[in-house]
């Protein structure tokens, strides 16, 4: 699994840039909201990452932040969502929005997005609202929803066991909290998982 890519911006493409780490381009498959954030080619930028694996295929895609790329995890769990059209919706919807729009049920505003159809928004907020009922809204979730560093491999660590966004960022912060700055994502994920467990 490739958590995330640290290297020089090569290029971009309306869906999709490439980082060059180390001598190796990777093609990366991107919201157009994660290529905004990028900055401009030549300079240095770091994506978290989602590896997609199919029968034919390997599939890199990247996110400017670990709450996108935690969402378009959700979004892809629906049945009838695909990368695309979860790219799509990242790229019409910042996470809160699409977090607020499960909340209220309100399949209107998920149906900005290009490809989604009243149908498919429909199944989206309904399947996903069981799924992001913890997950507070404002200043302060933002915050927890996107550490930085270890924080945010310790939060990905967590969704791969399982855990939903929610959790893992809430026991990743409290590990945090009582760890202090510089702890080792080792000792991050081991605190973090005796919180989550509480």
């Amino acid at each position: 699994m490739i958590a995330h890519l640290k290297g020089r911006l090569e290029s971009t493409g309306v869906e999709h840039a490439v980082i060059d780490v180390g001598g190796v381009g990777y093609l990366v498959g991107a919201s157009a909201r994660t290529l905004a954030a990028l900055g401009p080619v030549g300079e240095a930028c770091v994506l978290h990452t989602d590896l997609l694996v199919g029968e034919d295929f390997l599939r890199l895609v990247g996110f400017a932040t670990a709450a996108e790329r935690d969402w378009f995890r959700l979004l892809t769990g629906v049945q009838g969502v695909g990368a695309r059209v979860a790219l799509a919706i990242l790229s019409a919807l910042e996470p809160n929005d699409i977090s607020r729009a499960v909340m209220a049920q309100d399949k209107a505003t998920v149906a900005r997005a290009n490809g989604v159809g009243p149908k498919l928004a429909e199944r989206i907020v309904r399947e996903l609202k069981d799924k992001v009922g913890g997950v507070a809204i404002g200043p302060a979730a933002a915050a927890q929803v996107v550490p930085a560093g270890a924080g945010a491999d310790a939060v990905s660590a967590l969704l791969n066991l399982g855990f939903r966004p929610a959790e893992a960022s809430a026991a990743v912060a409290a590990a945090e909290e009582e760890l202090g700055d510089g702890a080792s994502l080792d000792a991050l994920v081991r605190l973090a998982l005796r919180k989550a467990a509480k």
